[in-house]
């Protein structure tokens, strides 16, 4: 009786491949007009900090926090012809039951315990009347149990809650220059 050897084959075809495709570029800054940038990043069902400064060294600004599950900034209007430099960077965190607050004229205040001892800060997030979802609308530093916001109008009836704020890694920073005013 003859032995045959068993062959195992691998076929890998051009265009074939088994490998999924690459991921998108993590952090993108288009120019959409001569003073007008799109900032992008994929969805991570994290929420973001944008920051932007005009020189690479710094200072940085804070742009925006924005809710979980937001893939994009529109950072409109800016000076012609000057460098913008961009990072974000995601944050996560426990978010709280709703909070209701008693108004007093225009202003609400919130005070909360300090739960967790290596929070970035906190988050106080907002549900505008009519809103589906919430949106960061103050940050707080670390061990702060207390925080005061001003309404505006038509905020009197909504909903509010609290995120313990962890921060992740920064983005590279991506550089667009804005163009001339037309």
């Amino acid at each position: 009786m003859s032995v045959k050897p068993l062959v195992v084959v691998a076929l890998l075809a051009a265009g074939c491949s088994t490998a999924p495709p690459p991921p998108p570029p993590p952090f993108t800054a288009t120019l959409t007009s001569p003073t007008d940038v799109v900032l992008s990043w994929p969805d991570d069902d994290a929420g973001h900090r944008v920051e932007y400064t005009n020189d690479p060294a710094g200072p940085w600004t804070t742009l925006r926090f924005l809710p979980p599950h937001t893939t994009s900034y529109h950072h409109p209007d800016l000076i012609p012809e000057t460098p913008f430099y961009y990072r974000e960077q995601p944050f996560t965190g426990p978010v709280s039951t709703e909070l209701h607050a008693v108004t007093s004229g225009d202003t609400v205040t919130f005070t909360w315990a300090d739960r967790s001892p290596d929070e970035a800060g906190f988050l106080l997030e907002i549900r505008r009347p009519g809103a589906p979802d919430f949106d960061p609308v103050e940050v707080t530093g670390p061990g702060v149990t207390t925080c005061a916001l001003s309404l505006l109008p038509g905020e009197e009836k909504s909903a509010f809650r609290l995120r313990t704020l962890y921060y992740g890694p920064l983005s590279p920073v991506v550089h667009q220059t804005t163009g001339k005013e037309r």
